[in-house]
């Protein structure tokens, strides 16, 4: 499908390429990845093609991948306005600070001044929870969000990696409160990970959400790079990782 067929997400008016340029690559501090003129050359190739939807992280390459997108799109003038931007909150990112990562209001609000000024932009399109935080109200987080929407620094929210009861929540507190409501969850699918099937379709279709998958390969697994030896090994880390069987 090309990348300028675009499609609304979830019940919001926000139009987006069918696919997303997602940028946890983007930089090399992690042990993996692209260096910063890979990484510009890659999302100009995908604008170049149509797409208008990028995806990145507050902690992706430990903020480096924030800092290569802000200054690509400050190379570029108007490019900015073209793409929709989201990035995501929740990673700690300071060591020995209980305060820099989370769901709490402190957290979020300065997690999004700091993308901000990372993505050299005055506002986020879509900004993410990235995972459950169990130790903040929901409508702690939800308010939050809602003031950086009407601030101006936020236009759109959703949550990543989050239980289908989360979302249903975190929604609600939302819309009985007249709080700006999420459009989109954002969750793991492939042909190895299926569980969002059960619970998270059925429950976006019912309140309008969006989904957006990631991992579609399985992080390669599926891809046909591994081989045999190194399949059974990468299944039973995610096993791990994940607390199945």
């Amino acid at each position: 499908m090309p990348l300028d067929h675009f499609v609304t997400l979830g019940g919001s008016g926000l139009r987006v390429s069918p696919m997303c340029l997602g940028t946890l690559t983007f930089g090399e501090e992690s042990g993996y990845g692209t260096s910063p003129a890979e990484s510009s050359a890659v999302l100009a190739y995908y604008v170049e093609r149509g797409g208008n939807f990028v995806d990145t992280a507050n902690y992706y390459s430990y903020g480096h991948a924030e800092k290569i997108i802000g200054n690509a799109l400050a190379a570029s003038p108007g490019r900015r306005e073209r793409l929709v931007l989201a990035t995501k909150f929740g990673t700690n990112t300071t060591p020995g600070d209980p305060n820099s990562g989370g769901a709490s209001r402190k957290a979020v609000i300065a997690a999004c001044e700091q993308s901000l000024r990372r993505l050299r932009t005055d506002y986020v399109d879509l900004y993410w929870q990235h995972f459950e935080d169990p130790f903040t109200p929901v409508e702690e987080t939800m308010s939050a969000l809602d003031e950086l929407v009407r601030s101006g620094k936020v236009r759109y929210v959703g949550l990543s990696d989050s239980p289908a009861w989360r979302v249903v929540q975190a929604q609600l507190s939302a819309v009985m409160r007249n709080w700006t409501p999420l459009i989109a969850v954002q969750l793991e699918y492939s042909l190895a990970e299926r569980r969002m099937e059960a619970e998270h379709v059925p429950m976006a279709r019912e309140m309008g959400l969006g989904i957006t998958p990631f991992a579609l390969l399985a992080e390669g697994l599926l891809s046909g790079k591994y081989a045999q030896q190194s399949i059974g090994d990468k299944i039973s880390v995610r096993s791990e990782m994940s607390g199945t069987a």
